[in-house]
């Protein structure tokens, strides 16, 4: 994944990271992000699927993030909730250098998932949505949407420095795994799934095992989730011993995403190698969860194995 992209995804979104609590109910609704003055006055030349000729007069100053349409897709409307696949070009809307650009031609691009309080900066979720499928939209987006006050130093923004990007629309990505249903393992907790996907879990009242177990349930024939890649998942968290759920994004916003090097170690660890479109169940003792202190918060104890079921959306 290219810089912008890595550095866009520090947002706040629940996962079971080294500190996870309860996710928290959905943030209000988003709202949609009218063009203006500054963002009308960005020229996009190029076709779809490859990356833009973009010219633009600097500096470009927008009071609050301004977004324009380019071109008008056909596809379906992007709605709260739903995770989309992007490809963008970046670039400093102050200075006028380019800061980056993906997921043009075969590479990997950009998952947003389209509710309030995700992993990528605001200016990009709002220009993000109240698209359709196969838009274009030209974003420029004041330091407030960005990076705040510090600017990025790693980018060459500045504290002060407005951003410009153009995004492509690419597709929606599934909320549920999709992969070839595959035959339970024994030992394993047992898992439903409701019309929606969300599953229930229900944990033997056998001892757990000692070492990290993973079981594929559906089998997915996408990209391979890398160590430290980026991934974008649905899961349910319990803790073995009481079947309790602890955290889960069902229900909770919907998909999320983060990299696997920055969730508690059997989490990442889980992941990698698997291949999108899958959903695994993930057992984890405890010292390669929270550890012997537990997470007190989420009600997690540090003796207490984890069970994840986990659908695996795009990775990165």
């Amino acid at each position: 994944m290219t810089a912008v992209a890595a550095l866009a995804l520090t947002g706040c979104a629940a996962s079971p990271d080294t500190a996870a609590t309860p996710s928290a109910t959905a943030a209000a609704a988003l709202e949609c992000t009218d063009p203006g003055s500054t963002s009308d006055a960005v020229t996009v030349a190029g076709d779809a699927g490859v990356e833009p000729t973009v010219t633009f007069d600097t500096p470009l100053a927008a009071k609050a993030t301004e977004r324009t349409v380019v071109t008008e897709g056909s596809g379906d409307a992007v709605e709260e909730g739903d995770s989309v696949s992007i490809s963008y070009a970046a670039y400093n809307a102050t200075t006028g250098a380019k800061l980056s650009s993906a997921g043009y031609g075969e590479e990997a691009g950009l998952t947003v998932n389209v509710v309030n309080n995700q992993s990528v900066i605001p200016g990009i979720l709002k220009g993000v949505a109240c698209s359709n499928v196969g838009d274009r939209v030209a974003v420029v987006i004041p330091p407030a949407d960005g990076f705040g006050d510090t600017g990025n130093t790693d980018l060459g923004v500045a504290a002060t420095d407005q951003m410009l990007f153009v995004i492509d629309i690419k597709d929606k990505v599934p909320t549920r795994a999709t992969g070839t249903d595959q035959e339970p393992q024994d030992g394993f907790p047992t898992v439903e799934l409701a019309d929606d996907g969300a599953p229930t879990v229900t944990v033997p009242q056998d001892d757990p095992p000692t070492d990290l177990a993973v079981e594929v349930l559906k089998k997915g024939d996408g990209a391979t989730v890398a160590d430290g890649g980026t991934v974008t998942v649905q899961y349910t968290g319990v803790i073995w011993g009481t079947g309790k759920v602890f955290d889960q994004s069902w229900g909770a916003g919907g998909p999320t995403s983060f990299s696997t090097s920055e969730v508690i170690p059997g989490f990442g660890q889980g992941l990698v190698g698997q291949t999108v479109g899958s959903q695994v169940v993930i057992v984890i003792p405890p010292a390669q969860g929270y550890g012997d202190t537990g997470n007190d918060q989420a009600g997690i104890s540090g003796t207490d194995t984890l069970v994840f079921v986990v659908d695996i959306l795009a990775t990165a």
